[in-house]
C-alpha cells in the first residue's frame, strides 16, 4: 500500500506539467507565421524543351551571381522612403534572395537569346574563361515616386584579359505599394536589363 500512495503522489505532478504546457500552447508561438505567397523572378524568354547547345568548356560564359548590399541580402524589398530611411515592403517575401533569383533570370535570357554556351553552376561554371559577374545596386521601390527601380552594375572577364564594365538599369513607374504590384513590377524591370545584357555579351 505504501508503494502505491508514492507512484500517485509522483505521477499526480507530472500530470499537471502536461497540462500546464496544453494551455500554454494555445498562447504562446514558437516560430513566425509563414507568408501567405512567394514572389519570384521568371525569365520572360526561355530555352525550349529539348533544345541543345554545344561547345568546349574553356568558351563557355559563366553567370555568377552578383554581390549585393546588406539591405538586398535578405528575402524582403526594400523600400526607400526618403534620401535618408529604409523599410521593407510588407506581405512581400522571396522564394529565394534577389541575387539568386536575378542571376537565374540572367543566365536564361542570355543562354536564349545568345549563342554561347552559358553556365550558371556546376564544375563548368568555373573552366570557363569568359565570367560575369557584378553587383545588384538596386531591386527596391521608391515609395515617393511609386516606381520599382533594378539597377546592375555588370562587370565581363574575357579571355584575354581585357575586363568591361556596364551599368544597366530599368524603372517601372506608377506600381501602387502592394506586394502583387511590386513583384510584377520587378520582375518586368528584371527581364528588361536581362535583356540588355544578353545584346550587350552577344
Amino acid at each position: 500500500m505504501r508503494l502505491k500512495a508514492m507512484r500517485h503522489r509522483t505521477v499526480r505532478p507530472a500530470f499537471a506539467a502536461l497540462a500546464a504546457l496544453g494551455l500554454l500552447s494555445g498562447c504562446i508561438s514558437l516560430g513566425a507565421e509563414p507568408p501567405e505567397q512567394l514572389l519570384t523572378l521568371t525569365s520572360a524568354a526561355s530555352v525550349p524543351a529539348g533544345a541543345a547547345s554545344e561547345g568546349e568548356a574553356s568558351a563557355a560564359l559563366a553567370v555568377q551571381v552578383p554581390g549585393v548590399s546588406q539591405r538586398l541580402n535578405v528575402n524582403r524589398i526594400p523600400v526607400v522612403t526618403s534620401d535618408s530611411s529604409l523599410a521593407y515592403l510588407a506581405d512581400a517575401y522571396w522564394v529565394e534572395k534577389p541575387a539568386q533569383l536575378f542571376r537565374n533570370v540572367l543566365a536564361e535570357t542570355i543562354r536564349a537569346k545568345g549563342n554561347r554556351l552559358v553556365a550558371s553552376g556546376g564544375e563548368l561554371e568555373y573552366v570557363a574563361q569568359t565570367q560575369l559577374a557584378g553587383q545588384l545596386s538596386a531591386m527596391d521601390y521608391d515609395a515617393v515616386s511609386g516606381s520599382v527601380v533594378v539597377r546592375y552594375d555588370a562587370v565581363l572577364e574575357l579571355p584575354d584579359g581585357r575586363v568591361l564594365t556596364r551599368r544597366f538599369e530599368e524603372t517601372v513607374s506608377g506600381v501602387p505599394a502592394e506586394a502583387d504590384a511590386v513583384g510584377a513590377a520587378l520582375n518586368d524591370a528584371a527581364n528588361t536589363v536581362a535583356d540588355q545584357v544578353a545584346e550587350w555579351v552577344g
